[in-house]
């Protein structure tokens, strides 16, 4: 399957970002911590060429730790400041403030030495669709500033967000890049929900998963689905997963007429069991590789 989403309105946003960024100190980019570099646009890296940067690796409660840490280390020796957070959770905003301070303390001490006082540090907030910006910058705040949802598309045009006397955020439009060079940043961004679902083949997505997750996660889908001991292990190919996923359907009470199993309702549980967090902590790509 060809992965592949880019809504008319996207190309309006990144020329909006465009225009915005002359007059920001510091970009901050969420992606999403179960696929660090996937989920990164690779237009943000030029468009704030010369700026400050803080990476945000959100969504941090559902990925795994241990590659949460090497992602973290991965950003940092490229020079961006990072904090992994659940934008969800307020206490995870505290260490955030500090860290804006220290991406801009070249600025600051700039403004202070031209007798500039007080001026806000003021920060883009940039992401694909369904990262969670607003989200964040809700819980930021500490009130509801930005349109949230659990579908892309949310956010259709900039906001600007004045969050105290030392900081304003501008909320910008998720956006995707035209064309996906490799097929495996789309079908990750499909599967943590970055895409419409109704574009997509969902058993497809799903056989994908269960094949990734026999490897790098063994025996997960059999403690959340009581499968077979040997379903997993046995699981070699696409037809063995569509077996993996028939078994599901049954265990799950996923069934058509005739007691067939139906295979595209366990598609979307699986998906949605992997998206919410509910079959484990989970990342799909590692820094190693």
């Amino acid at each position: 399957m060809n992965y592949q989403w880019y809504p008319g309105h996207m190309t309006k946003a990144k020329r909006m970002m465009q225009e915005n960024i002359k007059l920001i100190d510091l970009v901050i980019e969420l992606v999403d911590a179960r696929i660090p570099l996937s989920s990164r646009n690779p237009d943000i890296d030029q468009l704030g060429q010369n700026k400050a940067r803080l990476i945000l690796l959100n969504k941090a409660d559902l990925a795994d730790e241990r590659q949460t840490a090497k992602w973290q280390q991965y950003f940092e020796k490229k020079g961006c400041f990072v904090v992994a957070l659940n934008a969800r959770n307020r206490n995870s905003m505290k260490a955030i403030n500090g860290v804006v301070a220290e991406a801009c303390k070249e600025k600051i001490e700039r403004d202070r030495k031209r007798g500039i006082l007080n001026r806000p540090v003021r920060a883009m907030v940039v992401g694909i669709p369904n990262v969670g910006k607003s989200t964040f910058i809700n819980s930021f705040a500490g009130k509801a500033c930005a349109k949230t949802g659990n579908k892309p598309g949310v956010t259709k045009g900039k906001q600007w967000i004045r969050l105290s006397k030392t900081l304003e955020l501008l909320d910008t439009p998720g956006i995707l890049w035209p064309k996906f060079e490799d097929q495996q940043v789309g079908l990750n961004l499909a599967l943590i929900g970055s895409m419409n679902d109704e574009i997509l083949n969902i058993e497809e997505m799903a056989v994908s998963l269960i094949l990734y997750l026999k490897d790098a996660y063994p025996l997960l889908l059999t403690k959340r689905y009581d499968l077979s001991d040997e379903a997993e292990e046995n699981c070699k190919g696409e037809q063995d997963a569509y077996e993996v996923l028939a078994q599901i359907a049954r265990n799950r009470k996923c069934v058509l007429k005739g007691d067939e199993p139906d295979i595209r309702k366990a598609a979307a549980l699986l998906l949605d069991d992997f998206r919410s967090g509910r079959i484990g902590r989970i990342t799909l790509e590692s820094p190693t590789e």
